[in-house]
């Protein structure tokens, strides 16, 4: 068990030779879903083993060439959030246990391979057992002999009753010359050397690339590939928009070689796409699904609902030419927005865009309201622009009132709740000084449904 320091945010579901009969990234959620979506409902929708109900976690399979043709490398790996789990008091800190058991059977139901380990985190503090993020990373590397199985996953705090169960129906490859092994989404580590030895590295198990500074690590070995080989590696959106493209090369001999690929930060919208890696000059190639995101438990489907999330982006110019690019010209749109509304147009980091990402998360956890999400909220919106206020009241009438008042600008803002249901709205006085503050027109103030998609 490796406890992550910080985790951000692309994620990837398994490929190799081949879809797997559960892969399912090319199928699109219902178009009425809300924005953003729980995270665990896209990972469940691309495939990844994802608890929608229990323990709140994200586990993924993925298979390397074994020493022998008759021998597959298994990697398995699932994350938490300390969150998830319950600590207790233990010293000067705390301490949190859980429980896994992974089983291999075949389609009769015979168990190949039964894993059974018991895993302890310890925090320093009490606001270290709060944390959202995936903080927390299981990860385990077995030998399994290539064909048709089900793995049985079951993770269970061993301080309170909450678990997860999960059943994955996949064949396990054998990797025959020449081929590609799975793309491996890494934290750290360079693989390994040689065929003979475990690799060495901390899984992205999510294939998660949040939306910052980092760029994606995604670790691809070949089998039987010519000598220096390269790489095409190339990302789609689920509309197959190509939205990146590099060549890399290939370290190694003609029966075993690894290479490294760099996904950039800030190359890639928000959404769910696929990374495809093809062999120059060989019939190999694999992939994996993506889904670049903003935060560990709120994500977005694709283009249309990127442009949702960022109707609130104070450069309303920028954000009005991405939302009315046609399909072809979504590329160029992009690469348009994400230069122009960069601070720093010499640097990778888009700080203006971190920091809206952030506030939109924040807003959305902060001030839901019945059937809103957080973000789609005055309040939220009106955070999301100016965060918090400096000073915030109750206003007393015969209806629920909220005060904020904030320094710079200079302003003083109503919400009144006219229903009683806990729906605060801006007084229209309010909306237009909030309005002139932000600089906002009426047509972008009103205008909250998502676009239709394109094609």
């Amino acid at each position: 068990m490796r406890r992550l320091a910080a985790p951000f945010g692309l994620l990837a579901a398994l490929a190799g030779c081949g879809p797997r009969p559960w892969y399912t990234a090319s199928i699109p959620l219902h178009p009425g879903a809300p924005v953003p979506i729980d995270s665990r409902i896209i990972y469940h929708a691309m495939g990844f083993m994802s608890d929608t109900t229990g323990l709140r976690c994200v586990g993924s399979l993925h298979f390397l060439a074994g020493a022998t043709p008759d021998s597959t490398l298994a990697v398995f790996g699932v994350s938490l959030a300390n969150r998830a789990l319950r600590f207790i008091p233990q010293g000067q800190g705390f301490a949190a246990s859980y429980h896994i058991e992974l089983e291999f059977r075949t389609p009769g139901g015979m168990s190949v391979r039964d894993i059974v380990r018991d895993e302890t985190v310890l925090v320093g503090s009490s606001r270290e057992t709060l944390r959202n993020d995936e903080s927390v990373l299981f990860q385990e590397t077995f030998a399994v002999a290539p064909g048709a199985y089900t793995l049985h996953a079951t993770i269970r705090d061993r301080n309170s009753p909450v678990d997860a169960h999960f059943e994955l129906s996949d064949t396990v490859p054998r990797f025959a010359a020449p081929s590609l092994g799975d793309p491996i989404a890494v934290y750290e580590g360079d693989g390994r050397a040689s065929l003979r030895v475990d690799p060495k590295f901390v899984l992205n198990t999510r294939y998660t690339l949040h939306y910052g500074p980092d760029s994606l690590h995604v670790y691809v070995e070949g089998y039987g590939l010519k000598a220096g080989t390269k790489l095409a590696a190339s990302v789609v959106d689920l509309d197959t928009m190509e939205f990146w493209r590099d060549t890399v090369a290939t370290n190694g001999d003609s029966t075993f070689a690894r290479a490294m690929i760099a996904i950039p930060p800030g190359t890639l919208p928000l959404g769910r796409a696929t990374l495809r890696v093809e062999a120059v000059g060989a019939p190999a190639h694999t992939s994996a699904p993506l889904l670049v995101g903003f935060s560990d438990r709120w994500a977005v489907q694709g283009f249309d609902q990127m442009v949702v999330l960022l109707r609130d982006f104070p450069r309303h110019d920028l954000w009005t030419a991405l939302r009315d690019a046609p399909h072809p010209a979504r590329v160029t749109a992009w690469r348009t927005f994400a230069h122009a509304s960069n601070p720093d147009s010499a640097g990778t980091r888009n700080v203006a865009l971190e920091h809206y990402f952030t506030r939109v998360e924040e807003a959305t956890q902060r001030f839901s309201e019945p059937g809103v999400p957080g973000w789609q909220t005055d309040r939220g919106e009106v955070y999301i622009a100016l965060g918090d206020p400096d000073r915030s009241f109750d206003v007393p009438g015969s209806l629920p009132g909220l005060r904020w008042e904030y320094d710079n600008p200079h302003l003083t803002l109503i919400f009144k709740d006219d229903t009683g249901l806990g729906q605060f709205h801006l007084t229209p006085e309010s909306r237009t000084e909030f309005d002139k503050a932000t600089g906002k027109t009426p047509a972008e103030t009103t205008s909250t449904a998502t676009p239709a998609p394109h094609g």
